[in-house]
């Protein structure tokens, strides 16, 4: 396993070793005592899938608050996308600032996203799936989210607002100057 952080070093890119031969291959995505020896040491609850049809399919910004926040460990079944974390913890150096990686099936690599940030997702493929595990149940009283392309973070989104596809929740999600359930 190789794990690189991004420019906001809590969030890092996880590179499985692949192991094919004619018949396919396999791997070893996920091992507790590997990603605790790595320094990620962190109890999973709950796996979630997602698809999405289309290019340009935007999921996001979304984060839960305390006490139910989430890390997330992201990786992609299928398809490719651009991952973007935004950190929102007032007390941190780079609140505000967001990084970004893409993630693929063809690269075999997954991104995690610790607690303290807004996660989001746009598609580059189409028929994108994504499997991520999360540290918390979804607790929807604890749900936020930032509306994904606020000018204010600056975001370099490869999809226009004229033909992003979002959900109405995330249509109207709110600016990062407005946000509740920051971190501090």
């Amino acid at each position: 396993m190789e794990v690189v952080s991004l420019a906001i070093p809590d969030v890092k890119v996880i590179k499985a070793r692949k192991i094919g031969d004619h018949r396919g291959f396999f791997s070893e995505t996920y091992n507790k005592k590997a990603f605790a020896e790595a320094g990620i040491d962190l109890d999973f609850v709950q796996d979630n899938h997602s698809h999405s049809s289309e290019v340009g399919t935007v999921r996001g910004l979304h984060y839960q608050a305390a006490p139910h926040a989430q890390n997330k460990l992201v990786r992609v079944l299928k398809g490719r996308i651009l991952d973007v974390a935004v950190d929102i913890r007032r007390s941190s150096p780079t609140f505000g600032q967001w990084v970004a990686a893409e993630i693929s099936a063809a690269e075999w690599n997954q991104i995690l996203v610790p607690v303290g940030f807004a996660h989001g997702v746009v598609t580059l493929e189409p028929d994108t799936e994504l499997l991520y595990k999360v540290t918390d149940y979804y607790a929807p009283s604890h749900d936020f989210g930032i509306r994904w392309n606020d000018p204010a973070l600056g975001i370099d989104w490869p999809v226009s607002a004229d033909t992003a596809r979002l959900s109405a929740k995330d249509l109207a999600q709110p600016l990062f100057s407005e946000a509740i359930g920051l971190f501090d």
